[in-house]
């Protein structure tokens, strides 16, 4: 038991390190820019576009805080303003495909995944979510209610205290990407070193089958639809490491995740902001699996139609020699 709980401390620590090289400085800038003129003006240049998707010009606020910083950001930002049952469900399920956007596609990309495909996929399904829900619901005129949800604080003065400010947001995240990303090693280390991954792996074979996706990926599933995109990034970069992930699988996975991740906590928490939120969970999830299963359906093809070009050419090529 001393040496499992000191293979997945030492694990922990890592993945800790190379999370945290990179959410550290992203969620330090993005905390500063905060408070300059660089977020005002991208509000700004957005209003235009709201009305596309339904949404008034200050929907801009809550979308680009929730993309910048965080979920919470963003819902803190949308009980700052009126809004409607359907435009606040509009904005809870762009948000819910795009929060967070900059620090989870920084990390999800350590996977391997080019970077500008996460942010395309989560940006592209946010965009076209909200003009479906738009043309489609005539429904939700009536005043949102916000129950639980307040957003006080006062601001930091000046530029000492809002580099500060940051400072303690980028640390805080790091304690807390550590709380999560530690224990988790340890207990996949012991999971695997008892042989649970594989009986795991086998009862999830056919949800995994049916996305397009071998077994070995699955505890990556797990880890992304329970913990996060961020987090769960850590099991992945392990899997690739030690259970042998192709490539082709984790951008699979990594896709699936990025429609759809920590499906309890990004939902649960658009409770109190007063819309229905089974809603949200099943678009998200319905459209992780038809996107997922239809580009694992289009890649095998792809890689079919391949080999059959090359026997074709190792054919000709027999026959030509042959006749010679």
């Amino acid at each position: 038991m001393k040496g499992t709980l000191k293979r997945g401390l030492n694990s922990g620590l890592s993945l800790t390190w190379t999370l945290g090289k990179v959410i550290f400085p992203i969620t330090l800038i993005v905390s500063i820019l905060q408070y300059t003129p660089v977020l005002p003006f991208v509000i700004d240049w957005l209003e235009p576009l709201m009305g596309f998707l339904g949404l008034p010009g200050e929907a801009a606020v809550p979308l680009v805080l929730g993309n910048a910083l965080n979920l919470y950001a963003g819902i803190g930002a949308i009980v700052s303003f009126d809004f409607t049952v359907k435009e606040v469900f509009i904005l809870a399920l762009m948000l819910s495909f795009s929060h967070n956007l900059f620090i989870e596609s920084a990390v999800a990309s350590k996977v391997g995944v080019k970077f500008w495909v996460i942010i395309a996929v989560r940006v592209g399904l946010a965009v076209f979510s909200a003009m479906m829900i738009n043309l489609f619901w005539s429904g939700g005129q009536e005043m949102a209610k916000y129950g639980l949800i307040s957003n006080e604080g006062a601001a930091p003065n000046g530029w000492i205290e809002i580099t500060l400010s940051g400072l303690e947001t980028a640390a805080l995240s790091i304690v807390q990407l550590a709380a999560i990303v530690i224990p988790l090693m340890i207990i996949m280390q012991w999971l695997k070193e008892h042989h649970w991954m594989d009986w795991m792996s086998k009862k999830l074979a056919p949800f995994t089958k049916m996305l397009g996706v071998k077994e070995n990926a699955s505890m990556t599933l797990v880890a992304g639809l329970t913990i996060g995109l961020a987090y769960g990034a850590g099991v992945m970069i392990q899997a690739v490491k030690e259970d042998n992930v192709s490539k082709k699988d984790m951008t699979l996975v990594l896709i699936f995740l990025v429609t759809c991740h920590a499906v309890v906590e990004d939902t649960v928490v658009f409770i109190p902001l007063g819309i229905p939120v089974w809603p949200l969970l099943l678009i998200r999830l319905t459209t992780a699996i038809i996107l997922t299963a239809a580009i694992a359906y289009i890649w095998n093809r792809a890689e079919k139609n391949k080999e059959k070009g090359i026997r074709k050419d190792t054919v000709r090529h027999e026959r030509t020699y042959d006749t010679i």
